[in-house]
């Protein structure tokens, strides 16, 4: 665990000039991507600040990212909550004004902080005051899915309001006292508010009425500033500060079951009230190697102290894994998990920050977030109904946007954190690039009068929100550049704004001070992009103040095809008034008779597609006319249209690398173009129409409908091998489908059916292999998630494969409970290995090949099987006297690794066992002589 208190992170007392004095910090809250977190403050503002510099120290010193973000300042009593939207698109602040403001990107808000010389990197306006508290508001929570927003106060009221209109729904004033936390069950179902009337209550989300209150742990507890409370992921306990044992001499946190409300369980070691409760948003297993069940979870939780102290508990051990004492010099305020439960932030009333940034070691054994959505299922909770007459408003705003030339799709209610932020085709191992993106009407300052006021009626990005598009920015980045394909899925986005991390490799872009300009000028281009605040001042090419002619920008710019049109934003929507084109007479490719009719469907036929070119920011897109306009794609570089091209059939995919672009349309035409516009190859017919199209490097890959695959090398413009039907790997069964469809920068394509059995084409053996199956899983222990290490080899493909197929087979279904024949462990483990070896030789993965030849080695070498042993041996070492061009049946290298450096490690754990010590030995002296011969 690595420690850090980032002295720069602090709010100041504004009427202290020169001298930075502290002031209190209550509240804090990392945003859904871990790029950002927000601070509340006794200044009555609002802070984001960049993460980086905290966890990175060479960033902090080399001051890229900046570490200030943006300062809020709309509110007018000291700020007591901070919490971000599980989407990541607004930010909610609770204040001693009475107010609670939902804070929302505004790309025309940068520059210096009103009254102060403080600059904002990132805009951020208030989208909506949420007026009805009549005193503090002290605490607030958005629940699973952004459904709802709570909030509580001081005037013991706990109002609850919409998460899509931003309405007031409900105000529930059952407590006698003040209301200082509250909190969501994950499932759903409750909600629960902890008040100083020495009562936790539950409420039902479906009529808002109680369902328990329980009393007991909170008899004899004092006052404190808060009762911050935390539900459990898993949905089974509830967490409780402040409350006590033994008639108040002793101070616990509660943990509350769920169901019967009762707390016989107490978190014990405190020497004073306990403030601050915060569970890791993450299920953990007890054993990894076990399926996700009740009996073989646990959580994690933080606890924050007037002691001065976090601990840190993991629910099956009954001491804490972390006590940190004297952190502070007061009583700490709020804590926060990181969402990808590796780092705790706390802030205290002593104006300072601590973070605790945890290994993955430490934090052994989290689970698969679709594995903890599964679980979550089994409550059986059905979320309500969006709001009554929300399709109608949705429509209308659509018009005005359509009206305005200024589609503004909203954020999605349900998104995931790296639903705003995803990385440009990342080296393992390196740092992500993202993109941070928001739109604006070009040419005008003044908002649209629905775009939303301090108080007035909800913008269009909130309304818009309950029904977002089919994918996220993310999700078609992810769709189009890892080249791992959801079958029927269309690889669409439109979202405008992403929010992710601030910073990156790239340095093109960035989000300092524009010098030459005033603070009032403003850009006018149909968006903005943030791609890294590394880079320090941003890109002034494409930029002009209010009062430039257009022209004049565009004049010196090279001539493009295209490039003088005006790029509209563009939203995808599902295109209805698209048929697909008659089959030719005798069904022909249109009317397969094959057993693959209705199992492979093309992707749904939407009116906008993009895909991000790896490496870059440049954009492929496609645009389908909903009338009788022309489809057409472009190519964008900076904002600015490089090329396009009219297409005479829709589009149904498209995918781009640093190499290539790629359009398959729904005549069954598949074009591939280069970065400046021109056809690399031949307008490809392939008579039938798209199911998956993607790519990866200089490798294209297409399944169609019928089931045929190909895969091209656009750089040598030749097949990989003759078209294939994957008819042989689907087999007869009706049930079964394609998954996900991947290619392999080598050309090896990877098809993930619905069982979670991975297959790869093997072009010299003319026949499909199997990567990897869930049958490895029942008794392998090599299978992933049962090896831990930090090597490259647990980022490569087949761990992916691994780990998707552990997450399809997530659920219980007892095996772990079957009669095993005595050899079964063994067994399983040396059939998982070798054909690991083999899989790792067809994706080209060199880490994962030598982990797993390590592996087999100590496992023969464990069990003692020398045959296996010498005829591994053999088959590295290879001919005593080979030289090159004498014996072409045998290889030196294996994936450009020499076989005999791997047999030099492989004999170093034959000479460690108990029982391969002497044909270990034999063996280096062997080798040890041919070398010296060599």
């Amino acid at each position: 665990m690595r420690f850090t208190k980032p002295a720069w992170v602090m709010h100041k007392d504004s009427a202290m000039r020169g001298d930075e004095k502290r002031v209190s910090i209550f509240s804090c809250h990392v945003h859904p991507d871990g790029s950002r977190i927000a601070t509340g403050g006794l200044d009555a503002k609002v802070r984001i600040w960049s993460t980086k510099p905290i966890l990175n120290h060479a960033s902090e010193l080399s001051g890229r990212p900046p570490k200030s973000l943006s300062t809020l300042t709309m509110h007018t009593g000291p700020v007591l909550v901070v919490r971000w939207a599980h989407s990541g698109r607004w930010l909610a602040s609770g204040s001693d004004d009475e107010i609670v403001m939902i804070w929302d990107l505004d790309p025309s808000a940068k520059g210096k902080v009103w009254g102060s010389d403080e600059v904002n990197v990132e805009g951020w306006k208030p989208l909506k005051r949420l007026v009805g508290h009549e005193s503090d508001v002290t605490d607030v929570a958005w629940s699973p899915g952004d459904r709802y927003l709570a909030s509580v106060g001081l005037d013991s009221a706990v109002l609850v309001w919409c998460g899509y209109t931003l309405e007031r729904l409900r105000k529930i004033d059952q407590h006698q006292g003040f209301v200082k936390g509250v909190c969501w069950d994950p499932v759903g179902e409750f909600l629960a508010t902890g008040s100083d009337d020495r009562s936790v209550r539950i409420w039902r989300t479906t009529d808002w009425e109680l369902e328990a209150e329980v009393k007991k742990p909170f008899d004899h507890s004092p006052g404190t500033f808060f009762r911050r409370l935390s539900w459990s992921p898993d949905g089974a306990h509830i967490t409780a500060s402040n409350a006590t044992n033994n008639e108040g001499y002793v101070f616990i946190a509660a943990v509350i079951a769920r169901n019967s409300w009762t707390s016989e369980i107490s978190l014990v070691g405190h020497e004073n009230t306990v403030e601050v409760a915060a569970y890791n948003p993450h299920i953990f297993l007890r054993d990894p190697s076990q399926p996700v069940t009740a009996h073989n979870i646990c959580s994690v939780v933080a606890l924050g102290a007037d002691d001065r102290a976090v601990s840190v508990w993991q629910t099956k051990a009954p001491r804490p894994m972390v006590v940190a004492k004297d952190v502070f010099e007061r009583q700490i305020m709020d804590l926060s998990w990181s969402q990808d439960g590796l780092t705790l932030y706390a802030v205290s009333s002593d104006g300072t920050m601590a973070v605790f940034s945890f290994d993955s070691s430490e934090m052994e054994g989290i689970a698969p977030s679709s594995a903890q959505e599964q679980y979550l299922k089994r409550f059986g909770f059905v979320s309500p109904p969006v709001p009554e007459g929300y399709s109608h408003l949705a429509s209308l705003q659509e018009q005005k946007a359509q009206q305005n030339n200024r589609i503004t799709p909203p954020p999605s209610p349900r998104a995931h954190s790296q639903d705003f932020g995803s990385a440009a085709n990342a080296a393992p191992g390196g740092e992500q690039v993202h993109t941070l993106v928001a739109k604006r009407k070009p040419k005008k300052r003044i908002q649209p009068t629905f775009a939303g006021s301090l108080s007035g009626q909800i913008p269009s990005s909130s309304v818009n929100g309950i029904k977002p598009p089919p994918s996220s920015s993310s999700g078609a980045r992810a769709f189009q550049e890892s080249s791992t394909v959801p079958i029927s899925v269309p690889s669409t986005s439109a979202l405008p704004l992403s929010i992710s991390q601030p910073f990156g490799t790239s340095s093109s872009f960035g989000l300092g001070l524009n010098t030459g300009e005033s603070d009032f000028a403003m850009d006018v281009d149909d968006e903005v992009r943030i791609s890294s605040l590394d880079g320090g001042m941003q890109n002034p090419k494409g930029k002009r103040k209010a009062g430039e002619d257009f022209d004049d920008r565009t004049a010196s710019r090279a001539r493009t095809l295209g490039g003088d049109r005006v790029r509209e934003p563009a939203v995808a929507r599902p295109l209805t008034n698209r048929v697909p084109p008659p089959g030719p007479p005798g069904g022909g490719v249109w009317a397969e008779g094959s057993s693959l009719v209705g199992r492979l469907e093309p992707p749904q036929l939407v009116t906008y597609l993009k895909a991000t070119v790896e490496g870059s920011e440049d954009v492929f897109e496609g645009r389908n006319a909903e009338g009788d306009e022309p489809n057409e794609v472009l190519y964008v570089s900076g904002k600015q249209t490089q090329w396009l091209d009219y297409l005479p059939s829709p589009i149904l995919a498209l995918t781009a690398t640093a190499t290539f672009c790629a359009v398959a349309m729904q005549d069954g035409t598949l074009t591939v173009y280069s970065h400046t516009g021109r056809r690399l190859m031949p307008p490809l017919a392939i008579g039938s129409q798209c199911c998956a199209l993607t790519s990866a490097k200089s490798m294209l890959m297409l399944l169609t409908v019928s089931g045929q695959l190909y895969v091209w090398d656009v750089k040598k413009q030749a097949a990989k091998f003759p078209p294939t039907s994957i008819s042989a790997i689907l087999g007869s069964s009706p049930n079964l489908t394609v998954a996900t469809a991947t290619v392999r920068p080598n050309g090896a394509p990877v098809i993930q059916l619905s069982d979670g059995v991975a297959h790869s084409y093997d072009a010299s053996l003319c026949v499909w292999t199997k990567l990897s199956e869930p049958w490895w899983s029942e008794g392998s222990d090599a299978w992933q998630g049962r090896q831990r290490s930090n090597n490259l080899a647990m980022r490569g493909p087949l761990t992916v494969l691994e780990s998707a197929i552990s997450e399809r087979m997530s659920v219980d279904d007892g095996r772990a409970e079957k009669v095993r024949p005595t050899w079964w462990n063994a067994a399983l483990t040396l059939g998982h290995l070798e054909s690991k070896l083999h899989a790792a030789k067809a994706l080209d993965s060199p880490a994962e090949y030598k982990q797993a030849l390590l592996l087999y080695a100590k496992r023969i070498a464990d069990e003692g099987f020398r045959g296996k042993a010498e005829e591994l041996v053999k088959e590295l070492f290879g001919p005593v006297y080979w030289r090159p061009g004498r014996d072409e049946s045998w290889s030196p290298t294996m994936l450009n690794m020499p076989k005999r450096d791997l047999l030099k490690e492989v004999l170093n754990i034959f000479v460690r066992s108990k029982t391969l010590t002497k044909l270990g030995q034999d063996w280096q002296e062997t080798l040890k002589k041919s070398q010296l011969d060599e």
